[in-house]
This record gives structure tokens, sequence and C-alpha cells, in this order.
């Protein structure tokens, strides 16, 4: 199997909002980006949260957008052995530091996860340390999950109540 690697984090001291994933799969460890699969409903789900089109932009542009927005973005695993993209493949996976991310974020209100596998994972390697934050279990936003789209983005539209006032009111 292939160690695969996280990328770094997406935050400022800004971050409201932290969302979790579990580990870049091949599209998008191959293009250095999160949520590069074509297939991938993230930036379609987040976008229609914040009411940007994040779909159409550039890949910076996507993430200065989530960083104007106070959305942060990162992954609960460091490093694994996978073969694929399927989170069900995971093996021998060492974590990343959630606790010193979040420490490091004074304004963290809430942390998502972004399917079962980074909540289980993630979840065990916060402990205590989320206690302080609001916790939300998002449906993955992954063509593998074959949840229908509306109802993927009824949970996700539960991330706005952290949205500035402005954009809540959008």
């Amino acid at each position: 199997m292939t160690l695969k690697r996280c990328f770094p984090p997406v935050v400022d001291a800004g971050t409201r909002i932290l969302i979790l994933g579990s580990l870049p799969g091949e599209a998008s460890l191959a293009q250095c980006q999160y949520y590069a699969h074509r297939q991938n409903q993230f930036w379609r789900l987040t976008g229609e949260v914040l009411g940007e089109d994040l779909v159409r932009m550039e890949y910076a542009a996507r993430l200065q957008t989530l960083l104007a927005h106070h959305v942060g973005l990162w992954d609960v695993v460091a490093q694994a052995k996978r073969e694929g993209s399927l989170d069900s493949n995971i093996r021998d996976h060492a974590g990343n530091d959630l606790a010193s991310l979040i420490e490091s974020l004074p304004r963290l209100a809430v942390i998502a996860f972004n399917g079962g596998t980074a909540a289980r994972i993630g979840l065990k390697a916060l402990g205590q340390h989320g206690d302080h934050h609001r916790i939300i279990r998002l449906p993955s936003s992954s063509p593998a999950h074959t949840l229908p789209y509306t109802e993927k983005l009824g949970a996700w539209q539960a991330l706005r109540e952290w949205l500035p006032v402005r954009q809540r009111l959008a």
C-alpha cells in the first residue's frame, strides 16, 4: 500500500468554522488540492452555505473565499497507507495534531466533520479539547456517499449559524 499524506491546514486567526475531512483522495493528491475530484460535492455544498459560487473559482480563490467567510479546512489523518481513495481502505494512520490546531484558533466556535470516518478519527483525537466547541457530523461530500444532494445540503446548511450575521441574512 502507498503512504498518503495530507495537506497543510487552511486557517487563520479569524477561523470560526473548521471543516475536517479524513485524508485527500487520489485526484486531490495528484492535483495538490483539497476536494479536487470532479464528483466530490464539497465545493458545491460549501458554496451554497456561503452564498458563493466556489465551483467556478480557481483553487486559490476558493481557499481565500473560505477564509474570508471564517471557514477553515484540514484533515484528521496526517498520513496513512491506502490503496485508492476510499476511507474504508485507510490503514496504519497517524492523526494530525487537532488539539494544537484548535488551541491556536481563538475565534473557533464549531468543528464540522465531513463524513463518518473523519468524525470517528477526529473525535478520538480531540478528546476533551472538543468539549468547548460545537461538534457537527456532516454527511460526506464524497461521491461514494450516495445520499441525495438535497439531503446533504440540508445537513450542511447547519454551518450557516456560525457565519457572520450579514451572511446568514443573505
